[in-house]
């Protein structure tokens, strides 16, 4: 009895999970739209990472957590688009 529990909530959390990543790994447009003049090294170290290197160019990233956390710490210096 008490396996096929275990199974059930095995079986549930799995079907929960796939889903939840499957929503959050979106492919995005990440645009830098202002300038890194005047930005903090650590802003400009986010920028690199992201692969923004000047002004109007974009890169696709999927949105993973790590990369989104990287967007919300430059925020005020990109533009975010979903692609479809």
């Amino acid at each position: 009895m008490l396996t096929a529990l275990l199974r059930f909530v095995e079986y549930r959390l799995k079907k929960y999970l796939t889903v939840n990543f499957v929503e959050i790994m979106a492919m995005l447009k990440i645009t830098q739209v202002r300038s890194r003049i005047g930005s903090n090294d650590r802003q400009k170290a986010t920028l690199d990472t992201l692969g923004l290197r000047k002004m109007n160019k974009s890169v696709e990233r999927e949105g993973t957590p790590s990369v989104l956390g990287l967007i919300q710490a430059v925020r005020h210096l990109i533009k975010v688009e979903e692609v479809k």
